[in-house]
């Protein structure tokens, strides 16, 4: 029996990284995009060969030509200007609402029925984007920023507390940048929150070098940002939606007055199976955090209105 297709637009780090794990996790054949001719098929071909001794036998095509995702049930678009020192998530939106506008149609001509995933940054804003381009409805276009987020929480605790991560879960709510909300009291080791685990000094810590994980690597590197991790969360919300796992996982979603928020991108739980985001959960959050999501929604609609513009203007 044939495989689902995974179109992924971008064949840098991430983009390559992302194909890489979905195709060792035998879930799905790989068509890798980038405007630059010969990367996607050099790295296609570099990851076919891996395949022989990685023992699995998921198929990657490479090309600058987008009839390669004709057939994908999920597009990922990995592509864009990655930050650099001292820049910020926003920085980058005028440059990559050019190319994530750029790419969308040519997805649409050719996929016209996928799943959208974004990733490309600032995350809620492309996803916005993506949206008010497609027509293509909550279900069908998202973001990956939650499950990133939340995994550098969880690695944080795991190390500040000396376990393993498996024991650890995380929650990490709201935009992905600097206004994202991370939640304590529902991050937990065996089922303990971390708040009953350390003092409210250290949890703080914690948190705020959450919301600095992708700026502290980006320092780290000088050259480049953040993309194994980035690219293990994508491969875990297209798992879900190819498996029809129905996992819950925090993504970048369209509110339409879940946890008070409406008309507005920012991430939440959701249940991702079959056909995408079957549905937005909600959960019971402390005063502060519901403030703090708010906040982080209302820095999203700034981002949004930008996009507005860009649109308008490109009209």
């Amino acid at each position: 029996m044939a495989k689902p297709k995974v179109g992924i637009i971008g064949a840098g780090n991430v983009g390559a990284t992302c194909a890489q794990r979905i195709l060792e996790r035998d879930i799905a054949d790989v068509a890798l995009v980038d405007v630059v001719a010969g990367l996607a098929a050099g790295k296609a071909l570099d990851l076919a060969q891996a395949a022989v001794l990685e023992g699995h036998d998921g198929k990657i095509v490479g090309s600058h030509e987008y009839t390669g995702l004709q057939g994908a049930q999920i597009v990922v678009i990995t592509a864009g200007m990655a930050r650099k020192p001292g820049m910020t998530r926003e920085d980058l939106l005028e440059a990559n609402a050019k190319i994530v506008h750029s790419i969308v149609p040519r997805v649409m001509s050719q996929a016209p029925e996928a799943i959208l995933i974004l990733v490309s940054n600032p995350l809620d804003a492309m996803a916005y984007l993506a949206a008010q381009m497609t027509k293509w409805g909550p279900r069908r276009v998202f973001g990956m920023a939650g499950v990133l987020d939340s995994a550098r929480l969880r690695c944080f605790v795991a190390e500040k507390l000396k376990v393993s991560v498996k024991e650890v879960q995380g929650l990490v709510l709201g935009g992905h940048g600097d206004t994202m909300v991370p939640v304590p009291e529902m991050t937990t080791v065996a089922g303990v929150p971390i708040t009953k685990l350390l003092p409210k000094e250290e949890v703080e810590q914690l948190i705020e070098r959450t919301r600095k994980g992708g700026a502290e690597i980006v320092g780290l590197l000088k050259t480049g940002s953040a993309f194994y991790a980035p690219a293990s969360s994508t491969a875990d919300m297209v798992q879900a939606i190819l498996l029809n796992e129905n996992r819950i996982l925090p993504v970048c979603a369209w509110l339409t007055g879940q946890y008070g928020l409406d008309k507005v991108y920012c991430g939440v739980p959701a249940r991702l199976g079959q056909g995408g985001l079957r549905e937005v959960v909600e959960i019971p959050l402390s005063d502060a955090a519901k403030k703090s999501l708010n906040q982080s929604a209302d820095a999203v609609r700034k981002e949004m209105k930008a996009i507005d513009a860009f649109l308008n203007a490109a009209a």
